[in-house]
């Protein structure tokens, strides 16, 4: 059972990590054009779909440029002033910091995965309120993705975490308490780091 106490009225927001360098994609990946949107609109509009009961974008790096892309936008707008030098964690220690007490978990979401689906996003939800595990990942063909959700109770060990460590090291001692969600979908993997799966990304979306 998770530390709610009343599982299906859980609340949940999901902290979008939107505050990288992107130097090896050469442009900041979340104003990149995709569909009718930006990368980080379209993680957007694919939460706002769900029942998530917050999103916060953790921004970084051109930080004004994502703010002004997001300021229409039903989110909670957070700057990491760490973002060069605290990797991934700190945007996500960030985020945690912001979320007030009937926050009972936290979805943890790649500011560049626009091939983010709602149908997942609702799975890891609906596996969480009906109190499957603390520790939600969703898992294709026996490899683990994203995005995760991770219950109140884990907080405190991610906000001391050093900034040389990352998830991992909180998900590794607990790995008998996740609860891993099936799905058919390789989009809980793919990455997009480089020009090249960028276009990828693109041409499946042309392919929809």
């Amino acid at each position: 059972m998770n530390s709610s106490g009343n599982i299906k009225n859980s609340s949940i927001a999901a902290i979008v990590v939107a505050g990288g360098l992107s130097t090896r994609m050469g442009a900041l990946k979340q104003l990149l054009p995709y569909g009718k949107h930006t990368v980080i609109e379209q993680i957007v509009s694919v939460l706002l779909q769900c029942s998530v009961d917050e999103v916060v974008i953790v921004t970084g790096h051109e930080r004004q440029a994502v703010e002004t892309k997001l300021a229409s936008w039903p989110v909670q707008l957070v700057f990491n002033s760490n973002f060069q030098n605290g990797e991934m964690l700190s945007s996500i220690q960030r985020g945690l910091d912001v979320l007030n007490s009937k926050i009972q978990a936290a979805m943890i979401v790649l500011g560049d995965q626009p091939q983010l689906e709602a149908t997942v996003v609702q799975q890891l939800i609906g596996a969480y309120r009906t109190g499957a595990g603390n520790l939600i990942i969703p898992s294709f063909q026996m490899r683990r993705g994203h995005p995760i959700v991770i219950d109140r109770a884990y907080w405190p060990e991610i906000l001391t975490l050093d900034s040389d460590k990352n998830l991992r090291h909180i998900i590794t001692p607990h790995a008998d308490q996740i609860h891993h969600i099936v799905v058919e979908t390789n989009s809980v993997l793919r990455d997009m780091d480089t020009p090249e799966q960028y276009q990828q990304e693109l041409d499946r979306l042309a392919d929809k």
